[in-house]
């Protein structure tokens, strides 16, 4: 079928518009007749567009406002390479540069990746593909899946028969590639990459670490009374999140999956699972676990911000324990008491420094001893609240200190005398003691705990 077009103006070119439209679903999900020229018809056979000279056809002007004699656009010249096998190559452990960029002088080359100059600099393919590239200073840090390397930039280094080496300068954009000592990677988690100052944080699934880079090497930092825990968590993670606090100066790391519960043989059921917590250099500790699960974190002038489904949210606002919106959550606090380890001992009160708010959820002692949970402290205000809370099992203050007795609810066993509420304190060479305050109860009051603390006497049976 033919048709003629008029064309109103001199020196103009016409680009054609495709007719046949490949549709990407196997069968139309509605007719197309909302379609300028389009086919009403939903058969797959039939393309969603029918020929129409008046919407088929465009008419785009070679001179500026189509106007006699005035200057002309140009489609410029094509560049192309004569390759005998063009065949694309996915080389996963090599980095390429292009030409200079300059704003000062107006030069942007960086669309030029000339082929006559040596612009490609390999690492080695058995440590795996690279994920992420760090430039520090003169020097780019490449993370591949199992090793950690480093580039240097505009320079080259010369290495004696004693195998060291000498810093010289050279026309290589990308010079040698020093690896740092260690087996380790970044495995497949670029986004758990954090650095501040020297020191660049990242995880290694693959070892099933996490790991500090700074001037003095590789440090695991997992390994700082949290080795059991990365090695078992980090395993079953399908993303890992980790970013600078720049508010706290903390690493916050995030390791999220999915677990399987209840796997029935016929539907077995699967929910999602997160673990966020914190590394603080002061104490090179892994300090708090939070109840937030970004997609992704990041800090801006001293202010921590995260992601979560498709909004930034600011953290460190006032609003204790609450995230992201969603009701807040209550802050708990587990230490272990432990004096004289070797003695057998009877825990009978309970003490912390602080501020008011917080209370005793549980304490259990290394022989299953159970303790009754304290409530928090409660000012009184008159001489009836204040009888009856003699007769409750609340802290009580005394010097700006919290202080209560515990009660042993312990099930009873063969052999003891006296057991449950009528026997004070537990016994045991340890107890675990796990305190909570509920910051739904004071949603912009911090309320801090300083140190807790347990009377104990030498048990005699």
């Amino acid at each position: 079928m033919s048709t003629t077009i008029e064309v109103k103006y001199f020196n103009t070119f016409l680009i054609k518009k495709l007719v046949n439209v490949v549709n990407a679903s196997s069968q139309p999900t509605a007719p197309y007749s909302d379609v300028p020229g389009g086919n009403t018809s939903v058969s797959p056979s039939i393309p969603p567009y029918a020929a129409n000279t008046t919407y088929d056809w465009y008419i785009e002007e070679a001179r500026i406002r189509g106007g006699y004699n005035n200057t002309i656009t140009d489609l410029g010249v094509k560049a192309y390479l004569d390759e005998p096998e063009p065949l694309q190559q996915s080389r996963f452990n090599s980095l390429i540069y292009s030409g200079i960029f300059n704003s000062r002088t107006g030069i942007n080359n960086t669309n030029q990746f000339s082929v006559g100059e040596d612009i490609t600099r390999s690492a080695d393919p058995a440590n795996g593909s690279i994920q992420k590239l760090y430039a520090e200073d003169t020097n780019l840090i490449i993370f591949q899946q199992d090793k950690v390397s480093r580039a240097l930039i505009d320079k080259d280094a010369i290495y004696s028969a004693e195998g060291n080496a000498s810093i010289t300068s050279s026309m290589q954009v990308i010079g040698q590639i020093v690896a740092y000592a260690g087996e380790y990677g970044i495995s497949n988690d670029p986004f758990s990459f954090a650095v501040y100052g020297y020191r660049k944080y990242f995880t290694d699934k693959k070892r099933g670490v996490v790991l500090r880079l700074s001037q003095d090497g590789m440090t695991e930092i997992s390994s700082y009374g949290m080795h059991d825990f990365f090695r078992d968590e980090i395993s079953d993670t399908t993303k890992i999140v980790g970013g600078w606090d720049a508010h706290n100066k903390n690493y916050v790391l995030s390791l999220q999956g999915e677990k399987v519960g209840d796997p029935l043989p016929t539907n077995p059921v699967t929910y999602e699972t997160y673990k966020t917590l914190s590394f603080d250099e002061s104490v090179l500790g892994w300090t708090s676990f939070f109840s937030f699960k970004p997609t992704f974190i990041t800090s801006l002038v001293s202010i921590f911000y995260s992601f979560y489904n498709g909004k930034i949210y600011q953290h460190n606002l006032g609003q204790y324990g609450k995230f992201y919106d969603i009701t807040a959550q209550d802050s708990t606090v587990t230490v272990i008491l432990n004096k004289e380890p070797s003695l057998v001992k009877n825990f009978k009160t309970i003490n912390y420094e602080g501020v008011d708010g917080w209370q005793l959820q549980s304490m259990i002692a290394s022989s299953s001893d159970i303790a009754s949970p304290v409530g928090k402290f409660t000012l009184q205000t008159n001489l009836s609240s204040l009888e009856s809370d003699m007769f409750v099992n609340n802290f009580k203050r005394k010097e700006n200190k919290f202080f209560a007795n515990l009660i042993n609810v312990s099930p009873a066993t063969g052999g003891e005398v006296l057991w449950g509420a009528t026997s004070s304190g537990i016994k045991g060479f340890w107890s675990t003691v796990k305190f909570k305050l509920v910051n739904a109860d004071y949603p912009t009051t911090k309320k801090e705990l300083f140190a807790v603390s347990s009377d104990i006497v030498e048990s005699s049976y």
